[in-house]
Formats: C-alpha cells, sequence, structure tokens
C-alpha cells in the first residue's frame, strides 16, 4: 500500500478526496495551512505552508505519492501567486525528488488555457494560454513536472481541474463540471498508473457540452461515473440569474478572462 502526502488537503478538494480514499492507502499525510479536524486513524496532520522548503521537505519523508492541490486558488496580486503557487510547487517536487517520492498528481487547472473560445474543442496537446496570474502560475506548475519526470524521474499527472463544486450552476459549469468521485478516480490513476510519465488529462466528468477532448484521460482508463448532464435544470437556473461580460461569456476561463480584460482577442472589443 502506498504512503501518500496530500498539500492543501484541509481544503475542499483535498478534504474530498480523502473521503473518497477511505483507507486505500496505507498513509495519507495531510499538509494545510489550517488544521485538520477530523484526522482519520491512517492520517497524520501537518501545519504549515507549502512555500516553507524545510517543512515540506519534513512532511515527505517516506512518501511514496503526491497530490499537490495547495495554492491561492483565485487571481491574486503577483507577489501572493508568487510565493504559494510557485514557489511551493517548485518546492513539492524538489523535496519529492530528495525524499524519492515518485510520483505528483499536480492540482492544475482549466485557466491554464482559459483563453480558448467556448467553441474550439482542445485536448491536452492544446498549448497553453492562461487567462490569469492564477492560470500561469498553472502553466508553471506543469512546466515544472515536465522538467522532473525527464530529468529526475518524478513522473506526473497534471489534472486541469474544471469546477468541483457539489453541482454545476451554470453553463459554463455544465462543461466542465466534475463529481468527487471522478476526481478522486483520476488521482487515484496519477499516483498508480504504471504508464504515467509526464501526463495532462483534464478534471471534468463525462459532460455533453465540455470543450475538452479528454481522450488522453480514457486512454490511461479514466471511465467517469457522473455527469453535469443530470443537473441541467439547476445549472439553467443559476445561468438565468447571470449577468455575463460579453468577454466572460466568449471565453473557456469565464470571469477570469474577463478581469483586467484589455486585449484584442475578442471580436467585440477590440482595441
Amino acid at each position: 500500500m502506498m504512503r501518500i502526502l496530500i498539500t492543501g488537503a484541509a481544503g475542499r478538494i483535498g478534504t474530498s478526496l480523502r473521503r473518497e480514499f477511505g483507507g486505500r492507502y496505507e498513509l495519507v499525510r495531510c499538509l494545510d495551512r489550517l488544521p485538520i479536524d477530523d484526522p482519520q486513524p491512517h492520517e497524520e496532520a501537518v501545519v504549515g505552508d507549502v512555500s516553507d522548503h524545510g517543512l515540506v521537505e519534513r512532511a515527505m519523508k517516506g512518501i511514496d505519492g503526491v497530490i499537490h492541490l495547495a495554492a491561492i486558488p483565485r487571481e491574486a496580486a503577483f507577489q501572493d501567486i508568487l510565493e504559494v503557487n510557485v514557489v511551493g510547487t517548485w518546492n513539492v517536487y524538489e523535496a519529492a525528488r530528495r525524499q524519492g517520492a515518485r510520483r505528483v498528481v499536480f492540482g492544475s487547472s482549466n485557466h491554464a488555457v482559459g483563453f480558448y473560445p467556448r467553441t474550439e474543442t482542445i485536448d491536452h496537446r492544446a498549448p497553453p494560454r492562461p487567462d490569469s496570474r492564477y492560470g500561469l502560475s498553472k502553466c508553471w506548475g506543469e512546466a515544472v513536472g515536465a522538467l522532473y519526470a525527464d530529468k529526475y524521474a518524478v513522473k506526473s499527472l497534471h489534472i486541469r481541474i474544471g469546477n468541483a463544486g457539489e453541482k454545476p450552476t451554470s453553463r459554463r459549469l455544465m462543461a466542465i463540471w466534475i463529481s468527487a468521485r471522478d476526481l478522486a478516480q483520476l488521482c487515484r490513476i496519477g499516483l498508480e498508473h504504471p504508464g504515467i510519465h509526464n501526463d495532462i488529462v483534464y478534471g471534468i466528468s463525462r459532460n455533453a457540452t465540455a470543450w475538452h477532448d479528454n481522450s488522453a484521460a480514457y486512454a490511461l482508463g479514466y471511465a467517469p461515473q457522473d455527469s453535469a448532464d443530470v443537473y441541467e435544470d439547476v445549472a439553467m437556473a443559476g445561468e438565468a440569474k447571470l449577468t455575463h461580460d460579453p468577454v466572460e461569456a466568449y471565453f473557456q476561463g469565464g470571469g477570469f478572462c474577463a478581469l483586467e480584460y484589455a486585449g484584442g482577442l475578442f471580436p467585440g472589443r477590440q482595441t
């Protein structure tokens, strides 16, 4: 049985994964700036920040694989993004290399490719088009994973997570939603599949309106159990309450694209 580390383990996704995994792994070490309220018998809690390299190195001792979720999960000032999302991710990969952890599941984001229009279907080979400083930090994380896979044999699965809320509440979220058990399945694949090297997949369920071709995930054995389609009524009710900026409605990244937007990509808002 594997011994794993989850960074950001007290967050919504980290908490969900811990619940979905149950006792699958011998040890789940939980690293977060916040305390873990309900550690299970097979869990260990470490309180601290991924920007602290020494702490990350200590947390990595005896670990086989990592699920790296710790991040500022929204747009923020560059210095804040730099400290947590950039330096923190470097610390995780470097500690994994030094401590002999040979597998990292990186919680990337749809915002790494957010400036593709909603009319375009993209797959794992699409070049990055980050829609924000946050999205740029996820591109950085994917690049760090590539370096460590090729140079140090620390293998990575990068999951470009869409929306992991309980239910999709808009048309956009219908396209990118993923259920808790489907995301847990992808993370298990990332930790356990023998064929992983440096792979990118999309963290989405089997959604009819998806903008992402997730054939790379299916090739690794991903078999999503859920679909946003069953929540269409909920999503459309939420959509009716929204007032979209046209830039937000045009690009896959939604509001992240519209924030501070002064570009010439959107045909209705040329500069």
